[in-house]
């Protein structure tokens, strides 16, 4: 699957919080400063893990696939639990005593691996999108982080219980983050799949950290560039491609690459991802006729 270059898709954009975010670090074991702090950087700015942004993503579309396919951890797997993964160890140690040849047995793996996993990983394949850690843009950051306070509830007094006051930090509203995303050797219908996901964090459907009930952690994903390269097997491209990217400037945009939010493909990939599992439906139905 990764043994030989076949397209690449590169993305870039801004992360906005529409209100404030927490993505905490833990307790703290600081005995001056808050309770809950986020994380950050080397530098103490807030820092957006790419594991988050790519989990929440994850998570969403796998709901997404169970309410069209159903809850079938071959074709959805459940990447907590280990019995509801698409290929267990043991399954995948049975997988490797039958077949000896390499190329033979990561077909396999391949074919039995869910939807989901196959674009984004798991303990078995590695993941084809890869989101880098999304950092601050020093100039919507002005350097202070906003305290507040919870409290847990007891249940008998509904009120405050004894003791159990803190305070948590969070990002305030209104701070940008870069986001850059790198997605290859994808079926059309995967980019279809990653394509219906950022359209969730565009549309602001998708929060990120904790306190998600309070109203915290809604984002906005803006794209600004959106690259695509497809070598098409074919090495000459391939070689042509590698030469503009010596001779080129970081950030420059190659000939060799299209502009998808200029183009169809965006709506080309969405379609293949529908088609795609309308034949995954045809063929689940005709399993349960027969």
């Amino acid at each position: 699957m990764f043994d030989t270059f076949k397209n690449r898709l590169e993305l870039t954009g801004t992360l906005t919080t529409v209100t404030a975010l927490r993505i905490s670090a833990g307790r703290s074991s600081e005995p001056i400063g808050s309770d809950l702090p986020v994380i950050k950087d080397a530098l103490g700015n807030p820092l957006i893990p790419g594991s988050s942004f790519k989990g929440a993503m994850r998570s969403r579309l796998e709901s997404f696939l169970r309410g069209i396919i159903g809850n079938n951890r071959k074709l959805v797997a459940n990447p907590a639990i280990e019995n509801e993964w698409s290929l267990t160890s043991q399954e995948i140690k049975q997988l490797k005593e039958n077949f000896s040849d390499d190329l033979a047995l990561t077909e396999e793996i391949i074919k039995h691996t869910d939807l989901v996993s196959s674009l984004f990983g798991s303990p078995w394949i590695a993941s084809k999108f890869q989101v880098r850690d999304l950092t601050v843009k020093s100039d919507t950051w002005f350097g202070q982080y906003q305290e507040r306070d919870g409290v847990s509830i007891d249940r008998d007094t509904e009120t405050a219980a004894d003791g159990k006051l803190y305070d948590f930090q969070v990002v305030p509203a209104g701070t940008q983050f870069e986001f850059k995303a790198i997605v290859e050797n994808a079926e059309e219908w995967e980019l279809g799949l990653l394509m219906v996901g950022l359209h969730q964090f565009e549309t602001e459907q998708i929060p990120l950290g904790g306190g998600r009930s309070r109203g915290l952690g809604v984002v906005k994903l803006d794209i600004d560039k959106m690259y695509w390269l497809d070598v098409k097997n074919d090495p000459n491209k391939l070689l042509t491609y590698l030469q503009e990217l010596i001779s080129s400037n970081l950030g420059d945009q190659l000939p060799s690459y299209q502009d998808v939010k200029q183009s169809n493909l965006k709506q080309d990939w969405t379609d293949s991802l529908i088609n795609y599992l309308q034949d995954l439906r045809k063929n689940k139905a005709k399993t349960h006729t027969t």
